[in-house]
């Protein structure tokens, strides 16, 4: 008799949102365009002098001068903006607002067309918890119902691969380390630093990853599991 598989024990679930719930890149250009539309409404100067390019710029510094901030995209974000306002002339206190409006397109995601059955299914056997560096809210994305809790870098105050945001993870799931798979796009933030926190890992290799696009090899720690989606996760935990 062949010995029982590891995934047997698992009794939670925790997933990272961008790139494995749904591709995040055109959601984020869009997120820009929404900024540009409403710098273009309320700060005009502003929006003719600072460019993507220049925001990009701007933003490249604001993380230079505040490290501490390198886990919170949130801080990051409204302090680029205020720094754009304010270099043209413009009312600084306006971040606030613009930000929002970019925060609110930010969770106009498109979702892949495994994961709301999915997610479903799982959720019927296991507690899942939300665990990422972004800050994407299940709830706004209408996931709520799906997830006993969520973990983000910002709120945490460190990001991951470290591995005491995994095992916030874990005690939001009220289950030892032993007992949970993570699963996500990343197969060194998301995998192999599941592994190191003494999680199970696992793979959600889409067929839009970057590597598997070019036709590239991927390697994978030892003791980490491969899916192409989430529909295959819940067939191979028997879901």
């Amino acid at each position: 008799m062949p010995p029982p598989s590891p995934l047997t024990g698992i009794t939670a679930l925790s997933l990272d949102l961008d790139d494995t719930l749904w591709p995040v890149k055109p959601t984020l250009i869009e997120a820009e365009q929404v900024l540009a539309r409403w710098l273009g409404q309320h700060a005009p100067a502003t929006a003719r002098a600072v460019g993507p390019r220049e925001m990009l710029a701007l933003r490249a510094q604001v993380a230079l001068d505040h490290p501490q901030w390198q886990h919170d995209l949130t801080t990051l974000r409204l302090e680029t903006i205020r720094r754009a306002l304010q270099s043209q002339g413009d009312d600084p206190a306006l971040a606030e607002a613009a930000c929002a409006a970019c925060f609110a397109a930010r969770h106009q995601v498109t979702l892949y067309a495994d994961v709301r059955p999915a997610l479903a299914r799982l959720a019927a056997r296991f507690r899942l918890v939300a665990l990422s560096n972004g800050n994407a809210e299940v709830g706004r994305i209408g996931l709520g119902e799906f997830f006993v809790g969520a973990v983000n870098a910002r709120e945490h105050g460190r990001a991951k691969p470290d591995p005491s945001i995994f095992h916030a993870a874990c005690a939001a799931a009220g289950a030892a380390p032993g007992r949970v798979l993570h699963l996500g796009d990343d197969t060194a933030l998301d995998v192999a630093a599941a592994l190191a926190a003494g999680l199970h890992g696992g793979w959600i290799a889409r067929p839009d990853h970057p590597a598997l696009r070019r036709g590239e090899p991927v390697a994978l720690p030892a003791g980490a599991h491969a899916w192409p989606d989430l529909a295959a996760v819940a067939d191979a935990l028997g879901c």
